[in-house]
């Protein structure tokens, strides 16, 4: 049981596998995008935990040694529900990065780029609490943003409109950092950016990530190449073009996953 494994409500979660090739070139990978019940972002915060329970029990099955939770809104509400179900897994979440952001700042306010479901999180919350100091937090939730994202096409003109309206209240506040709070958001991260103006810096979590991951993954002694496989509750050949088109992954084919 060496394999990492790594789960999104969908396509977010694939700019933290990205960054785990990157780092981790010999590790072996399995991904599931739990695209049948996307978004998390805007689901209970029960059901949130009962799916990721669920995605989370499989990978263990199929003979993960780590869990890598590569979705925010799946972190905020179920990383401490998986942790206290299997205490001796190593699993490691992804969740909005407060200091660096306030360390990054120039001016102290700090834009938050979320779903709906993180910034109403208390792990969101706890994070205000701990790392926000004298910095003005300003939380935006993006409804409907990941929707749009998992359609594939990332330059539609329904994206950059719904990119340019939850980027405007940010420009309003003054802020002059953003946090992506959620994984799908770097795979727009282009047009982030030219709706925030090239004077905010935006700034992720994916590498942070992966260097956990790093510290903690356990290899096998013999393993000495990276492998990647990828399954969805979704369409496989929608999964499929789309890391081909987005992440370039030629030789990447998706599977099918029955897991209701």
């Amino acid at each position: 049981m060496f394999e990492i494994g790594v789960f999104d409500s969908g396509v977010g979660g694939l700019t933290v596998l990205r960054e785990l090739r990157r780092q981790l070139p010999q590790a072996p990978l399995l991904y599931v995008a739990d695209t049948a019940y996307a978004p998390y972002g805007e689901k209970p915060p029960a059901q949130i935990v009962a799916r990721s329970l669920r995605v989370a029990a499989h990978l263990r099955e199929a003979g993960a040694a780590l869990l890598v939770v590569a979705c925010n809104t799946a972190t905020a509400h179920a990383i401490e529900a998986l942790r206290a179900r299997w205490p001796d897994w190593p699993i490691v979440g992804v969740e909005p990065g407060v200091k660096p952001a306030v360390l990054a700042s120039r001016n102290g306010r700090v834009g938050v780029l979320a779903t709906p479901a993180t910034l109403r999180s208390a792990r969101y919350r706890a994070l205000l609490e701990r790392h926000a100091g004298g910095a003005t937090i300003v939380g935006q939730p993006c409804p409907g943003l990941v929707d749009l994202i998992e359609r594939g096409d990332l330059h539609a003109p329904a994206l950059v409109a719904l990119v340019e309206t939850v980027c405007a209240p940010l420009r309003a506040a003054g802020v002059d950092t953003v946090l992506m709070g959620c994984t799908h958001y770097p795979l727009v991260q282009d047009l982030l950016q030219a709706a925030l103006g090239p004077e905010v810096r935006l700034l992720n979590i994916e590498g942070a990530v992966a260097q956990q991951v790093q510290r903690l993954w356990k290899p096998a002694p013999a393993e000495t190449t990276g492998s990647l496989r990828l399954q969805t509750t979704g369409d496989p050949a929608a999964l499929t073009r789309f890391v081909r088109q987005a992440l370039g992954w030629t030789e990447v084919e998706a599977a099918a996953l029955a897991l209701p």
